[in-house]
């Protein structure tokens, strides 16, 4: 009964595996051609419409804390390596990483652009709009705990419907003789 269990999980951890591949694939593919787009140019108007949105729905918050993050994991991996110098690494990295505060903007200015090519000018407007509303406003501070809690949701729905197919599998796979 285990191995047949084991030879369950088997083949569902292959197919996992083999449709992550095939989606990572695609993912790249696709993720090649919006980098392209992004490089064409946008009309002003565009670009100050989608500023408008993102900068409503507050999507630039979610990388505020990225470089401060980075310049914790460079320490860290330098201070590893020599930790009798750590007082100088971090003086290194805390002014390396000050210097590199100015490059925020151009991820702010790609994530402009991403927008302005998935939304026309019109639909960037009700965006804003609607993220300026008192409903908006509350969704933009809420969107990462809601998306928290359905995420989780999702995984305990997926592994309560996981068992209950891996049991519901075993049991008429031994009606059928194919497993003990």
């Amino acid at each position: 009964m285990v191995n047949g269990t084991v030879k369950v999980f088997k083949a569902a951890l292959a197919a996992t595996v083999c449709l992550a591949f095939v989606s990572t694939a695609a993912y790249a593919q696709q993720a090649q051609k919006p980098q392209q787009q992004e490089q064409e140019a946008i009309a002003p108007e565009h670009l100050q419409a989608a500023k408008n949105a993102v900068q409503a729905a507050k999507v630039l918050d979610t990388y505020d804390n990225m470089l401060p993050l980075i310049a914790d994991q460079t320490r860290t991996l330098f201070v590893r390596s020599n930790p009798s110098a750590a007082a100088e690494i971090d003086e290194v990295v805390n002014t390396i990483a000050l210097e590199m505060v100015e490059q925020r903007a151009q991820l702010n200015n790609t994530i402009y652009r991403v927008w302005a090519r998935r939304f026309s000018i019109e639909e960037l407007n009700q965006i804003a709009e609607f993220y300026n509303s008192p409903v908006g406003q509350k969704f933009s501070e809420i969107g990462q705990e809601l998306t928290a809690l359905s995420v989780g949701a999702g995984k305990q729905w997926s592994d309560r419907i996981s068992t209950q197919m891996v049991s519901q599998a075993r049991e008429q796979l031994k009606e059928r003789g194919y497993i003990d």
